[in-house]
């Protein structure tokens, strides 16, 4: 059983969500990532989602391809990611799946990419652009190494894919709140909530919301139907905008501590 399926099982048991918080991997450098890994494990953020910088993301909206776009530049690469990520289990447990593209995947090699992924401590991995239908083999891998393989449900999902959708995944579901990229909004879809709820009747694995969510408000209403929420881009923004304050890390814990119910 991975971190991820312990961590749920464990907000099961205590009739609470998850929180899931995003960041990009080496924005604005590779240590501060770490920290910011470990702040947010401490602030009670329940899994780390880390984002492999890649230069043509499919998902992502202007903010976290900024944020990419940044950690390019430092030199950020997947060994680097890695290695980072095998230094900060010497100080949190919190469960941690990589959000990637495909390409850098390929590019490493899929055995050789969940083997080092849980060499270096990582739980999950999702890829917005690989379909479980083309994910046979790294699924397989993954479900040998005990790593979790996270798919999506979306608002336009067809019928007969969900079950092929659930059935490939492992830790949870990501369900997209909204049709387009990432990014921070003001208002979410009126009928957001009545989706949530026709997806989770079609699985019986964990749920979780992401895209758009950014206040408190948006955290408290999706948390009610739902097994969690995903917020990144806010989170990436925060980061972003607090990059020169010396105490940063810690204005970035709040500001996700302040999200939470």
């Amino acid at each position: 059983m991975s971190r991820i399926d312990k961590k749920f099982k464990e907000l099961k048991q205590l009739k609470k969500k998850a929180f899931i918080a995003f960041i990009s991997a080496g924005d604005p450098d590779l240590r501060t990532t770490a920290d910011l890994v470990i702040a947010l494990g401490n602030a009670g953020v329940d899994i780390i989602e880390l984002g492999i910088p890649f230069s043509d993301p499919l998902a992502d909206g202007p903010t976290i391809q900024a944020s990419f776009e940044r950690a390019l530049k430092k030199g950020v690469t997947v060994p680097k990611i890695l290695q980072m990520v095998g230094q900060v289990r010497k100080f949190s447990q919190t469960p941690i799946a990589l959000m990637t593209s495909y390409n850098p995947v390929f590019h490493y090699g899929e055995e050789k990419f969940i083997k080092d992924a849980k060499a270096a401590g990582v739980d999950g991995i999702i890829i917005p652009d690989l379909p479980p239908e083309e994910a046979k083999t790294l699924i397989a891998l993954a479900r040998k190494a005990d790593i979790s393989t996270v798919f999506f449900f979306s608002p336009t999902t067809a019928a007969h894919r969900v079950k092929r959708i659930s059935d490939a995944s492992t830790g949870f579901i990501y369900y997209v709140s909204l049709t387009g990229v990432t990014g921070a909004r003001t208002a979410l879809p009126p009928d957001l909530i009545e989706t949530i709820k026709k997806a989770k009747r079609a699985t019986k694995k964990p749920v979780c919301v992401g895209f758009g969510i950014s206040t408190r408000e948006q955290v408290k209403a999706i948390s009610a139907v739902s097994d969690g929420v995903i917020v990144g881009s806010a989170i990436v923004k925060e980061i972003e905008k607090n990059s020169s304050q010396p105490d940063m890390v810690d204005r970035v814990a709040q500001f996700v501590k302040n999200l939470m119910i």
